[in-house]
């Protein structure tokens, strides 16, 4: 039997489906495959319309495709320099342990490289100690004194509508 052959390459519009594949089952590993909303016209519109919001690298076994890290661009007021935040890496569980993950962060270093990025940066799942291990292992250090904020749909819309 031959070795599989390993591919990476950036998505097109045609890939929305395989992205929306690859999300749920990302949400359900990560315990809450009822949480998706997203949907295909939706992951079209923002991610190849007009303004792309994000860019999402493929990762395929032969034809198969095995796993996907989606990515924008930050800012870092301090360096004065775009960043990459790293929005989801994943590789299908039954997939893990060939490298695909690692070579998903690689072209993400090396696009960040050559976008003159003074950071690549993401956040992990405090119980996902495979994963936390896994980014150690490549350099990344985790950052102590953060705490990651976030509003949502409706605490948006009540702080949007909120007077100064």
């Amino acid at each position: 039997m031959s070795k599989p052959q390993f591919s990476m390459r950036p998505a097109t519009v045609a890939d929305v489906p395989t992205i929306l594949e690859l999300i749920k089952a990302l949400a359900t590993y990560e315990r809450a495959p009822d949480e998706v909303v997203a949907t295909e016209a939706g992951l079209a519109q923002v991610l190849f319309g007009k303004k792309p919001a994000a860019e999402v690298l493929l990762a395929f076994e032969n034809e198969r495709a095995v796993g996907f890290a989606l990515f924008f661009h930050n800012f870092s007021t301090w360096l004065g320099r775009p960043g990459l935040y790293l929005e989801d890496l994943f590789v299908r569980p039954e997939d893990r342990g060939k490298g695909y993950g690692r070579a998903l962060l690689v072209e993400l270093a090396k696009i960040a490289r050559d976008r003159g990025c003074g950071r690549l940066e993401w956040a992990v799942l405090d119980w996902n100690e495979p994963a936390i291990k896994f980014y150690r292992k490549l350099g990344a250090k985790p950052m102590h004194e953060w705490t990651v904020f976030r509003l949502t749909g409706d605490e948006i819309g009540q702080l949007a509508d909120s007077s100064n």
